[in-house]
């Protein structure tokens, strides 16, 4: 049988077999000496702030997150002090807030269905265990609250609510802005005192919250000077999770005429001339 030799005019192979593939470097990437690696780009658009952002806001990948104790705790969260910066750079560091929803907190689902009515959870097995008050219905539970008042301080800062700043989401930790004055906490709004001008200014900075929130169908449902901080002469509104949806909830006049009475009280108990009912009136007619 005849071997087969290529024909002297048959060209070279123009596919000649690729290189042997380089090794790869991998390169392990530490957790910073203190802290965690900022979780931004971690998170969804959807989970970080509105735009356009304060300049404060640090996106940087190479941005540490560091614990610097707790601000305040409660029944369904605790507020840690967070610093988000860039070690190497000075002018990207920043302080946060960092509330953190706790599971075994959410017991007492009798309170919380007051805010929760009207709320419509989409998954049916989280409903069921939110009805029969089980382990996975309290951790259901502090994602919902977390995610609750995420989306009401997002809508509140994009509707001119004085608000902290949301920075960002993350199950049931949220990130916002850290409201201080001269480095510290701003106190609350209950433990200030005031000149009648200054009260009167406070006054009208809560109804213009008060108006601006029902004007979106919204009442506080918890509001009182201790969910108001004094940040110099600007108040700011906190503790959103249990805001109600006034037109959907059936307890929501009731409880937009409860935030009246203790704001309108507090006031007229400091001396200034102002009325709760003429308050909830006000705001009932912005609902519609």
């Amino acid at each position: 049988m005849p071997e087969h030799t290529a024909r002297p005019d048959t060209p070279a192979n123009p596919h000649p077999a690729d290189p042997a593939p380089r090794p790869v470097d991998w390169v392990t990437v530490e957790d910073p000496p203190e802290g965690r690696w900022s979780t931004w780009t971690s998170v969804t658009r959807l989970s970080r702030g509105p735009e356009p952002r304060p300049s404060w806001v640090v996106t940087a990948d190479a941005a540490v997150d560091t614990e610097l104790g707790v601000l305040k705790s409660g029944k369904e969260a605790v507020c840690h002090l967070l610093r988000r910066a860039v070690p190497s750079d000075p002018d990207r560091d920043s302080l946060l807030v960092a509330k953190r929803y706790l599971d075994a907190s959410h017991r007492d689902f009798q309170r919380s269905t007051v805010y929760t009515e009207g709320r419509r959870t989409r998954n049916s097995r989280d409903a069921r265990a939110l009805a029969r008050r089980s382990s996975h219905g309290r951790a259901v539970a502090a994602g919902q609250w977390a995610q609750a008042e995420w989306d009401t301080l997002v809508r509140l800062w994009q509707a001119g609510v004085s608000v902290p700043y949301p920075v960002q989401v993350d199950g049931t930790e949220i990130l916002m802005e850290y409201i201080a004055v001269d480095g510290e906490a701003a106190p609350r709004l209950a433990d200030c005192r005031g000149t009648r001008e200054e009260l009167r200014g406070w006054y009208d900075q809560v109804v213009d919250a008060m108006e601006r929130m029902a004007s979106l169908g919204l009442a506080h449902g918890d509001l009182s000077p201790y969910n108001l901080l004094l940040a110099g002469s600007r108040v700011v509104v906190i503790d959103l999770p249990q805001v109600v949806d006034v037109t959907v909830n059936p307890n929501g006049m009731e409880l937009l005429h409860r935030d009246c009475r203790n704001v309108g009280d507090w006031f007229a108990r400091r001396g200034l001339d102002v009325d709760a009912e003429d308050l909830f009136g006000r705001l009932v007619a912005a609902l519609w």
